[in-house]
């Protein structure tokens, strides 16, 4: 099957519908476009664009997807060229074409390509944002070189979602959990000292490594209010096992704080229990 196909496919299963519906893979494009505005996730992103290129004015989306980030920073006033090499009406550029008629978007251009081949100018961008994408590259040494010739000094790069695993075994776990590879056969993931060091050959300084429970960037579809519940239930649990050992002393902060050091296998979140769990990074170009 091709991507394409494969999306076409399980828009038809009930089973996955709760996927369709959190991928943003809807066979309607305007409502995957709205969704995507208002998660926590694009509010994050926006934040960190904001905060670290005030004066931003122009953004790159490799690897550009059915438009729905392309889209919303369009909305959102930024001249954007989305970057997408798939040329399929729901899930590439034909989608991406289709709702900049809609929104009659002037600051939007659809460039069908890849990072590996980008058409585009010397330090030519102010950004560039790559949304689930790093992971496919075909040259991902090629693919980080080529976003970084775009960027104009000072630009950045914000890298979102990408699949992360630690060994060759960690990989085959990821790919046989995934549910969709077999449709289509098309995920992969790299190390993060890979990611990093593509980044650094291409001359980009890494900011920021964002592990997959550091931000709403790479846990999202969980929320922020589950991952802060999961903290304070874990309080919770952890002051009322530390009381009935001490009794009142479990209400010192330094007795508590230990408490938590020597059971911190329980009280943290634990990405290695997820396969493929995901990464973000801000990178700027010196």
């Amino acid at each position: 099957m091709t991507w394409h196909d494969t999306i076409a496919y399980i828009r038809s299963q009930p089973e996955f519908q709760d996927l369709v519906r959190l991928a943003y893979f809807d066979s309607d494009l305007t409502k995957n476009v709205e969704r995507f505005g208002e998660s926590e996730e694009f509010k994050e992103t926006l934040e960190l664009v904001q905060r670290w290129a005030p004066d931003a004015k122009t953004i790159v989306d490799i690897g550009a997807g059915n438009g729905i980030a392309a889209v919303n920073f369009a909305l959102k006033g930024y001249i954007v060229t989305a970057v997408e090499p798939d040329p399929s009406t729901t899930v590439g550029a034909g989608a991406i074409i289709g709702l900049q008629q809609q929104y009659q978007l002037n600051n939007l251009t659809v460039c069908r390509s890849t990072a590996e081949n980008l058409p585009l100018p010397d330090n030519s961008v102010d950004i560039v944002y790559v949304r689930q994408a790093m992971h496919h590259a075909a040259n991902l040494v090629q693919f980080m070189a080529n976003i970084a010739r775009v960027l104009k000094k000072e630009g950045l790069c914000i890298t979102v979602r990408d699949h992360v695993v630690f060994d060759a075994a960690d990989k085959e776990r990821f790919l046989a959990a995934h549910p969709l590879h077999r449709f289509y056969g098309g995920e992969n993931a790299f190390h993060p000292n890979e990611y990093i060091h593509a980044m650094q050959q291409a001359g980009l300084t890494v900011l920021k490594e964002w592990k997959h429970f550091d931000s709403v960037l790479n846990y999202f579809p969980e929320s922020t209010d589950n991952i802060l519940h999961h903290t304070e239930r874990m309080d919770q649990l952890l002051r009322q096992s530390l009381q009935k050992k001490i009794g009142q002393l479990a209400k010192i902060p330094f007795l508590f704080r230990l408490y938590q050091w020597k059971n911190k296998a329980l009280y943290t979140l634990d990405e290695q229990k997820i396969p493929g769990r995901m990464y973000s990074y801000l990178c700027i170009k010196k």
